[in-house]
């Protein structure tokens, strides 16, 4: 791991605007300290929402247009104003998912000798399409500048996915500790008795039928342990523990617990992830983390309009390895997915009858993404290739 950045470091400048609250910006924080500890990238990473980005990074400060957190530059992004020379431009520039860089920054791209490799880092979809416009060129109207489309994906014709170096090793490690596991779980105030519950992590979006859910929990023959992160879904947490949702708050009815959780920062989401026997997630981010850490899953899609990401759902169903009936009934009911009202009460006995079956299925997953790469160093080797 790199603690200092060679003099001649390849330089890198990161362009995000967050849409998502939490989970634009973590992709980015990811990929950022990947390229500056794994690669010695000198990365600048421009972020027009400091406070979201303080939920998963309590070091950074909300107030301060440029800072310095664990070895990347950070600068606030306020507007597309502003003015910018060549000697601003760094060697790679990515824009995420498709966001407008300043036009006088782009300006100077086009007068840098040699000229920038310009990535346009695009979310993540199982849909077919991708694999054909990934690393795809894009010459600019009028600037002598080419913008190459980057994706990642699930197979060795994308990307690939973001996965730190040792990251396996940690998993592996913390997931054959029961007593790492049951430590990490008291920090965030969950009890002996209810880490022995199915113990369930939720992240998700308002929109899903977390009530109902609720419900078929507590009326159901197995105890269950729900942890939820402090803002999300506050309005069914709150009607479930009769009290405001703020971290520490909890209650129990019939066969079910809700605890609420403060964010933390990313590596120990990770670790909620291993300690946990099932995990509702939602966007990108913790998607793609849940997938990596091998256990099943509840994904809730980004809602977008005209039901665009009912097609995104369903074309990652059918590449998922791990879509058994049940789970596929789960998670299609769990985005809106159906033209009738989502029954949990009837869905959820029969998706958790198959847990163990999708343990397994889970990890063969897992090894599967494993052998495609990362792609922090997958879009290394491609802006190498352009630079030549």
């Amino acid at each position: 791991m790199h603690t200092s950045i060679p003099p001649q470091a390849t330089t890198l400048a990161l362009f995000c605007k967050v849409v998502d609250n939490y989970g634009d910006i973590g992709i980015c924080w990811r990929l950022s300290r990947q390229l500056q500890r794994e690669h010695g990238v000198a990365v600048t990473l421009w972020v027009d929402d400091l406070p979201s980005f303080r939920r998963i990074c309590p070091e950074v400060t909300i107030d301060q247009k440029t800072q310095q957190v664990q070895g990347v530059t950070v600068r606030h992004w306020r507007d597309q104003d502003g003015a910018f020379g060549v000697a601003d431009i760094p060697d790679i520039v990515i824009e995420f998912f498709g966001c407008d860089i300043p036009p006088a920054y782009i300006k100077a791209m086009s007068q840098r000798e040699p000229r920038p490799v310009w990535l346009n880092f695009e979310g993540l979809t199982a849909e077919t399409w991708v694999e054909g416009c990934h690393t795809l060129p894009s010459p600019h109207p009028q600037l002598p500048l080419v913008k190459y489309f980057f994706f990642p994906g699930f197979n060795e014709r994308t990307g690939g996915l973001l996965h730190e170096a040792g990251l396996e090793v940690q998993r592996r490690t913390f997931s054959g500790d029961a007593t790492a596991r049951q430590a990490f779980l008291a920090q965030l105030g969950v009890t002996s008795t209810e880490a022995q519950a199915l113990t369930v992590s939720l992240f998700c979006y308002p929109q899903a039928p977390i009530a109902d859910l609720f419900a078929a929990w507590r009326d159901g023959d197995r105890a269950v342990t729900c942890l939820v992160p402090e803002a999300v879904a506050t309005d069914a947490v709150q009607a479930f523990l009769g009290q405001a949702p703020t971290a520490g708050a909890n209650a129990t009815q019939g066969a079910l617990t809700v605890r609420v959780l403060p964010f933390v920062p990313q590596p120990d989401y990770d670790k909620l992830l291993w300690a946990c026997d099932l995990n509702f997630v939602r966007g990108e981010d913790s998607f793609v983390r849940a997938q990596l850490a091998g256990k099943p899953f509840v994904w809730h899609i980004y809602p977008q309009d005209e039901n665009l990401h009912h097609v995104k759902l369903q074309a990652f169903l059918n590449i998922y390895e791990a879509a058994t009936p049940a789970m596929q009934a789960m998670m299609l009911a769990w985005n809106g997915a159906f033209t009738e009202q989502p029954d949990m009460a009837t869905r959820w006995p029969l998706f958790a009858a198959e847990l163990p079956q999708l343990a397994d299925l889970s990890m063969e997953w897992q090894q599967h993404l494993l052998g495609n790469g990362d792609l922090t160093s997958n879009l290394l080797k491609f802006a190498a290739s352009v630079r030549k």
